[in-house]
């Protein structure tokens, strides 16, 4: 357990499930005691949370998780002690929003043409979030549906399967994540810039869980840390004890900030809980953070 979680998604994250106040509720239930709720591209929690968190034993620290690439990977940039009124993050949501919305029904027509199971564009439509058809919803639905489950498809995502202890987001992460056959781009800014846009509203710019992202190129954050990127989330639910110890050396041979974070969505990664992942407190940078 860790007294400290900086990377958490409420409901204002297309794939979160629970308000700001709950997920407070849910940190101080398990004894953390210094949160920062990370919205996909969105600040909407962060009044929410701070309000609520007055005169209740935690910290809040606003912070954000910015959609990007780098030389055509993509990848997430945490912001901590933004300006979170600021209006480029509200503009980012927007933009983002406006792309998932229309990328929508072609992930549905994707997922469709490729497994050939049954689902309909207009259910999951009214399922979704603010119009935004995720991977984890259409993986939902398609566990619904009893005809659905006799496929092979699906048998790794049903108990017991291969895949069955988050399926949800495994489904995600295997049809729907970049590469793979139900893929729709988004254009996402660079990490230049949203360095930059993190840094102009008096923030530091993380890079979030590397070991997940970078996957068999971890050598990459070394060209991270060359565009500026001032921390790394090295304590990660995604995490090896290799890949902590990797990133951990990095960030100190940099004198960079190290961070921690389960990465809490609720019921698409029902194994990751707030404050609960493989952590070591050596050197974690919450002073460096709130400077």
């Amino acid at each position: 357990m860790s007294k400290i979680d900086l990377h958490m998604h409420s409901c204002f994250s297309d794939d979160g499930e629970l308000t700001p106040e709950e997920i407070i509720d849910r940190a101080i239930k398990n004894n953390v005691e210094i949160i920062s709720i990370s919205d996909h591209n969105s600040v909407r929690a962060v009044d929410r949370a701070l309000s609520y968190s007055k005169n209740k034993n935690i910290i809040v620290i606003p912070g954000i998780e910015i959609d990007c690439t780098f030389n055509n990977r993509n990848l997430h940039l945490l912001g901590y002690n933004i300006d979170y009124k600021s209006k480029d993050f509200y503009n980012i949501e927007e933009d983002i929003l406006s792309q998932e919305k229309k990328a929508s029904k072609e992930k549905v027509r994707l997922i469709k043409e490729y497994t050939n199971l049954n689902i309909f564009e207009d259910e999951v439509i009214k399922r979704s979030s603010n119009g935004v058809v995720t991977g984890e919803l259409i993986a939902e639905i398609l566990l619904e549906d009893s005809e659905n489950r006799k496929s092979l498809i699906l048998k790794p995502y049903l108990e017991g399967g291969n895949r069955s202890d988050m399926p949800y987001v495994n489904f995600y992460w295997d049809y729907f994540a970049q590469g793979k056959p139900a893929y729709v781009p988004i254009k996402f800014i660079s990490l230049k810039e949203a360095i930059r846009l993190i840094h102009k509203n008096g923030g530091k710019a993380v890079i979030a869980h590397p070991g997940n992202n970078l996957k068999d190129k971890l050598d990459l954050i070394d060209n991270l840390i060359e565009e500026g990127i001032e921390g790394i989330e090295v304590f990660s639910s995604y995490h090896t004890k290799e890949q902590i110890e990797y990133f951990y050396t990095k960030a100190i041979k940099n004198n960079m900030i190290i961070t921690c974070g389960s990465d809490f969505h609720g019921k698409t990664k029902p194994n990751i809980e707030i404050g609960r992942f493989k952590f070591d407190p050596r050197n974690i940078s919450i002073d460096k953070i709130l400077k």
